[in-house]
């Protein structure tokens, strides 16, 4: 049975030659060997040359000549059917030129004696005499153990940094009087209701027009503002007429 020095090769053989890709245990880049015509397809061919010539020369002067041709066409059939089966001298031709492929792709190949894989001059450490799967390339090791560390630098950066700041609230309002999202304006987009806010006297938090109750608090919005007395600046009752802090006229 046959063998190769990796575990990783294809075999790329036709009946017209032999060809082999071999392939690094560690990175699966590959090696194709050259190609090898078979001599016994060569020696098919003459005989597909013959009968094509006996058939032509059958043609023209016919007889015996052309049943000559037929034979020879028969023969070439059966021989074709060899070539499919892969006869035996195909295949001593085949072990050859496996061997043969063998020995040209070992040049660019290195046995591990670590791991006792097959592989590259790109994977092999030529220093260590290893693979770089065992024995990394110090320098190559340095700079993607620096790469790895500049990342996570980066990323924990990122989870800390702020990149917004403001309140998060939806641009998009429902309408106090339809329900339905009533665009930026400030009128309802849908059926032109108001969209003005009002003030609550106690926390000021904003509330839509039709709104009885403070969203905020629950102050009742129905009633009537208290009046500020310009002179002392205190609160009074909406209905009175004087400051009761200072005796000022409110009205």
């Amino acid at each position: 049975m046959l063998k190769s020095f990796t575990r990783n090769y294809e075999d790329n053989s036709t009946e017209a030659g032999f060809q082999f890709t071999f392939y690094c245990d560690n990175c699966h880049d590959g090696y194709r060997s050259s190609f090898i015509e078979s001599e016994t397809y060569n020696k098919g061919k003459s005989l597909r040359g013959l009968a094509t010539g006996a058939s032509i020369l059958g043609g023209i002067f016919g007889g015996k000549v052309s049943s000559l041709g037929y034979g020879a066409e028969r023969a070439t059939s059966i021989l074709s059917e060899r070539f499919e089966d892969r006869s035996p001298e195909w295949q001593k031709e085949h072990e050859k030129a496996f061997e043969r492929a063998q020995n040209e792709a070992y040049r660019h190949f290195h046995r591990c004696h670590s791991c006792h894989q097959y592989v590259c001059d790109a994977c092999f450490n030529e220093d260590e005499g290893l693979c770089v799967a065992c024995a990394p390339r110090q320098e190559v090791y340095v700079a993607k153990a620096r790469a790895e560390a500049m990342k996570r630098n980066i990323d924990d950066a990122g989870e800390s940094a702020v990149v917004w700041q403001g309140k998060i609230e939806s641009k998009t309002t429902a309408c106090p009087n339809c329900g339905k999202p009533a665009g930026t304006g400030k009128f309802c987009s849908n059926c032109g209701a108001s969209l003005e806010m009002k003030s609550c006297p106690r926390c000021g938090a904003k509330n839509a027009l039709s709104v009885r109750f403070c969203n905020n608090c629950g102050h009742n919005l129905s009633e009537p503002e208290s009046v500020k007395c310009e002179a002392c600046q205190a609160e009074n009752p909406p209905d009175a007429k004087f400051c009761s802090n200072c005796g000022a006229n409110l009205k």
